[in-house]
């Protein structure tokens, strides 16, 4: 049997044909697909303002300039993330505050925050993680009590909702000040790379469109249609952090397929879930009542006494590919130096997490027969190492 992939993005000729038709028109760069990726992104999620850049990293820099957080001032975030989230901090001269995640899942413990809090504290990023939408509710009301920004780290979660006052709505709304996206190939909508931000305040969003661009007073855009001479400035310092129209067509065509695309992922995992339920030694990923997750990965919980490395190792031997659970940024060679972040209490679930945790394959194309053969691949694997450890220890 061939390998199973952890992920494969949903691509054909529909994207084809949108690259193409951008190339043909000669206009590449950020331009009239990158407005119209951006206005139909907005709706979809049900924001006011959405801007699109280069990456999701990108994105989360830009968010914490727009809320004023700079040198010397402290993020509070989890160390259960991707490196960049630390990293954008980093490229502030802010400092991360590490708070553990919850008990039950990969997202920040709302419990935790407040303790973080000091007078340096100038804003929250609380991450989405796997898809699987955080206690938004409980960050917000925490921030809004110290009159702390809140930026939502939703690279993964793009199409998942939250049950906020009684109501279903997209995560990117957003719900906290501004929520940042990813388009990587992992991702459940790909640009091929990219990203986007969302926001209820328009000036952060005449931030986020000046910034992208060097900080030029003018677009390529305004400029190249204007019947007139114009002379472009640059009032401040910018970046180049633009998104291209290639990569925004195939976007716009990505959100046509997405609510396909997540209603395929759900039945998956509901089928894992069911496949799985009664393995012993696995603990399957938790949905609160008051979340939807696109399922953008699916993680399971190996029990403490299996070695990680070694399922992984017989699972992929046996043609499934896998992932270690989410890194642990604290433990990073990047951030062993001392200042480059700090530990708020302990972050031993962070590390239990990521120890133990690896990422199963799912993916919108996926059979039902490559399903039942990773269900039945990970249950006698799990069996058989369980197996061995009670037979050394009897």
């Amino acid at each position: 049997m061939s390998q199973i992939p952890v992920a494969k993005p949903v691509l054909d000729e529909q994207e084809v044909e949108a690259v193409r038709r951008v190339i043909l028109s000669g206009w590449v760069t950020q331009g009239p697909e990158v407005a119209a990726f951006e206005e139909e992104f907005a709706d979809f999620v049900g924001a006011r303002h959405a801007c699109a850049v280069s990456n999701c990293t990108t994105a989360l820099h830009l968010a914490l300039k727009a809320v004023g957080v700079e040198a010397g001032d402290e993020v509070i975030t989890v160390s259960h993330t991707f490196i960049a989230t630390a990293n954008a901090i980093r490229y502030c001269g802010a400092v991360p505050v590490f708070v553990d995640i919850e008990k039950d899942g990969y997202n920040i413990d709302p419990d935790l925050i407040e303790a973080a809090i000091t007078p340096r504290t100038k804003a929250i990023i609380c991450v989405h993680q796997l898809g699987m939408p955080c206690d938004l509710h409980r960050v917000v009301t925490i921030a809004a009590r110290h009159s702390i920004p809140v930026i939502e780290d939703a690279a993964c979660a793009t199409g998942s909702e939250i049950l906020w006052k009684g109501r279903w709505e997209k995560i990117g709304k957003p719900h906290g000040d501004i929520a940042c996206f990813s388009f990587h190939p992992r991702k459940v909508v790909t640009t091929g790379d990219g990203g986007m931000l969302t926001t209820a305040n328009p000036e952060y969003d005449r931030k986020f469109r000046l910034w992208r661009q060097h900080g030029m007073s003018v677009t390529d855009a305004v400029r190249h249609g204007s019947k007139q001479v114009i002379f472009e400035s640059y009032p401040e310092l910018g970046y180049n952090y633009r998104m291209t129209d290639m990569q925004a067509a195939v976007g716009r065509e990505q959100l046509k397929r997405l609510p396909t695309i997540i209603a395929l992922r759900r039945e998956l995992a509901d089928q894992y879930g069911q496949g799985l339920r009664s393995t012993a030694s696995v603990m399957l990923p938790i949905e609160p009542a008051w979340a939807r997750s696109n399922w953008q990965s699916f993680c399971l919980r190996l029990a403490t006494d299996l070695d990680q490395r070694d399922v992984m190792q017989e699972l992929l031997d046996r043609g499934v590919s896998t992932r270690r659970g989410i890194m642990n940024i604290h433990l990073e060679g990047a951030y062993c130096e001392p200042g480059s972040h700090r530990v708020s209490v302990s972050l031993r679930r962070s590390v239990e997490a990521q120890q133990h945790s690896i990422i199963l394959p799912l993916f919108a194309q996926m059979e039902t027969s490559d399903l039942i053969w990773v269900v039945d691949a990970v249950k006698s694997t799990v069996h058989r190492h369980q197996l061995a450890i009670e037979q050394a220890v009897g």
